[in-house]
C-alpha cells in the first residue's frame, strides 16, 4: 500500500475475524501527521481491537495497514520506540516515585526527553517524590501520559484517558494534550465523552458493529442536515412547538412577528457531537437490525 507521506497512520480494507464472529469488517482511514484523531464508537464496536492492530499486538485478518510506513506486524523495537501509549490501566510500580518511574522508562529509549522536562510537562513537580501508590487518580493519569510521552513518540495513543476524572482535572489533562498536539505530535484518542472529543479532536470516524459508520471533521461529521438547529418555543396554548431550520434567528423573528411579542420559553438549540453521534449509531443500529429481519425473511422463504 503506498504510503502518503502527511498520514502517520494508513488503514484500508481493515477485517479482523474471530471464528464466525468478525469484529472489523473493511475499516478504512488515515491519520495526518500532526493531527489529533478521534475513534469513537460504542462498547464493542471495534475500537480496541482497531487500536491493538495499529500497536502491533493483534494480528488483522485482513486489509492493510501502516504505521509511521511500517505495517504493525513487522515492527522492530525502533519502530515501537516511535510509539507512546496510554492504556486505560497501567501496571506502573506503586512503589517507586514518580521520578524513579520515569527515570526507568527513560533507559528504554535511545533519545529520551529529560526526566524534569516531562514531569513539569505533565504537572508533576510538586508530587515527583512521591510513590505512585499514594497519588490521587488524576495524578496517576498524569504519570501514564509521562511515560508514554517520554520517549519522545511522533503517535501518542491515547485511550479512555480521563475516565474517572472530575471536571476540573479533565480540564486540566485537556491544556495538557493541546500542549503535547502544539508540540508536533500526532494523536489518535478513543473517548466516551463526546466533549472532549469534540474539544481535543480535529477529525473523527465513528464505528459501530465493527464498520466505518462516518468519518470527517469535528464540526462537519454526520453532514449539514444532522446540524441543523432546532427553535423550542411554547405557544399560547401552553403547548411545546419546535421547528428544524438552518435560519434559526429568521424563525423566531416570524415568531415574534405572528404573536406580536417574543414566545414563551424559547430557545435555540443547536446539535452537539453528542447529538450527531446517537443520531448515527441509532441510525445503524437501525439498518442492522432491518438487514437481519431481511435475512431471516430469506432464509423463512
Amino acid at each position: 500500500m503506498p504510503t502518503h507521506t502527511d498520514n502517520i497512520v494508513e488503514v484500508r480494507d481493515l477485517q479482523k475475524r474471530y471464528g464466525s464472529f468478525t469484529a472489523l469488517d473493511g475499516v478504512s482511514f488515515d491519520i495526518r501527521r500532526g493531527e489529533t484523531f478521534a475513534l469513537l464508537g460504542p462498547n464493542g464496536a471495534g475500537k480496541s481491537t482497531t487500536i491493538e492492530i495499529l500497536e502491533g499486538y493483534r494480528r488483522r485478518s485482513g486489509g492493510e495497514a501502516r504505521v509511521l510506513g511500517v505495517d504493525p506486524e513487522r515492527g522492530d523495537l525502533g519502530w515501537r520506540a516511535q510509539l507512546g501509549i496510554v492504556l486505560q490501566s497501567t501496571g506502573e510500580s506503586g512503589n517507586l516515585t514518580v521520578r524513579e518511574q520515569l527515570t526507568e522508562f527513560a533507559g528504554y529509549y535511545p533519545s529520551p526527553r529529560g526526566v524534569d522536562e516531562v514531569i513539569e510537562a505533565v504537572g508533576l513537580e510538586a508530587a515527583q517524590k512521591t510513590r505512585i501508590g499514594k497519588l490521587s487518580g488524576g495524578q496517576r493519569r498524569r504519570v501514564d501520559v509521562a511515560l508514554g510521552i517520554i520517549g519522545r513518540p511522533q503517535l501518542l495513543f491515547l485511550d479512555e484517558p480521563t475516565t474517572g476524572f472530575d471536571p476540573e482535572a479533565r480540564r486540566q489533562f485537556w491544556e495538557l494534550i493541546r500542549s503535547l498536539k502544539a508540540e508536533g505530535t500526532s494523536i489518535l484518542l478513543t473517548t466516551h465523552y463526546l466533549d472532549e472529543a469534540a474539544q481535543l479532536g480535529d477529525r473523527a470516524a465513528v464505528i459501530a458493529g465493527g464498520r466505518l459508520v462516518d468519518i470527517g471533521a469535528i464540526d462537519e461529521i454526520g453532514g449539514r442536515e444532522a446540524r441543523t438547529p432546532l427553535v423550542k418555543w411554547t405557544d399560547a396554548a401552553g403547548r411545546r412547538r419546535e421547528i428544524r431550520t438552518h435560519e434559526p434567528a429568521t424563525a423566531v423573528a416570524a415568531l415574534v412577528a405572528e404573536a406580536g411579542a417574543e414566545p414563551r420559553d424559547v430557545e435555540i438549540v443547536r446539535p452537539t457531537l453528542e447529538d450527531v453521534y446517537l443520531t448515527l449509531i441509532n441510525a445503524d443500529a437501525g439498518e442492522t437490525a432491518a438487514a437481519a429481519s431481511d435475512t431471516e425473511q430469506e432464509f423463512a422463504a
